[in-house]
């Protein structure tokens, strides 16, 4: 069985930073991952690239040949990994393997994982190669600074955890580089009926049930939860790739190791 971390959130939120930053942990700490670039428009890299999907198609070339724009070129080349799952994907995957583990840098553009069905064909493509795979949200914490906005991360979470079905961690990323923390620090598992007074404070009259229907739908489905990721702390990695590890349930299949030992000894 592999394991997988699908790596999502919007533009600039800090994924590639974060799968750097994973990267770096995993290699002082003696742990083999693998980081896979599914972004065609990507061009510097922080940590050595796997796998790379421009070895398939490079947006540039798409928007140079097809006369696209960036948005539209970018569909496009996912829906051409799509269309190469079987093919290009499989060749890359049979390189790795049973237990590896993957980690896949993905683009920044929201309706991938939101309401095109794309990246949860991936998903499923990766299910059938035997893969345990959990969807990691990224949502850039100096975004949070109030709950209107908290609340559109959160919808564009849920969206994308309806849309992909996977386990789902969501992180607020760059703690490192908020000024005052404590107005982050107060969504990270807040009350409903705090956001909702709150929400109601900000909105007009008219907004109420609509405000409680969005606060409700957050609670029901248990999203009114992110974990703080402060790069500048060794812990904070290694407690989401602790949770993340939870998720997938990494290395509980790992055969027991039994140490041997001399009886004699023993008997002595």
């Amino acid at each position: 069985m592999g394991y997988a971390q699908l790596v999502i959130g919007p533009a600039g939120s800090g994924k590639s930073t974060y799968c750097s930053s994973l990267y770096q942990h995993c290699e002082t700490i003696g742990r083999s991952i693998h980081i896979v670039n599914l972004d065609p428009a990507a061009e510097n890299f922080d940590y050595p690239v796997a796998m790379d999907i421009r070895e398939l198609i490079n947006l540039d070339d798409v928007m140079e040949e097809l006369g696209l724009g960036p948005n539209g070129g970018l569909i496009y080349c996912m829906e051409h990994l799509e269309d190469n799952l079987d093919d290009w994907l499989n060749e890359e995957l049979d390189n790795y393997l049973d237990d590896d583990y993957l980690v896949f840098d993905c683009p920044g553009q929201i309706e991938l994982f939101s309401h095109v069905p794309m990246l949860r064909n991936f998903v499923e493509h990766l299910k059938r190669k035997n893969f345990n795979v959990c969807a990691v949200y990224l949502l850039d914490s100096q975004f949070v600074t109030d709950v209107t906005k908290y609340i559109s991360g959160c919808m564009a979470s849920l969206s994308a955890m309806v849309q992909l079905e996977l386990p789902h961690i969501n992180i607020l990323s760059k703690m490192d580089l908020v000024t005052n923390k404590r107005e982050v620090e107060k969504y990270l598992d807040p009350e409903p009926h705090h956001l909702l007074s709150e929400l109601n404070e900000r909105m007009a009259p008219k907004f109420k049930k609509l405000n409680k229907s969005l606060i409700e739908l957050v609670d029901e489905y248990s999203m009114v939860s992110f974990i703080p990721l402060d790069l500048r702390k060794e812990s904070s990695i290694q407690y989401i790739l602790a949770q993340i590890d939870n998720c997938i349930q990494y290395g509980e299949d790992a055969d027991v190791k039994i140490r041997d030992f001399d009886e004699n000894d023993d008997d002595e």
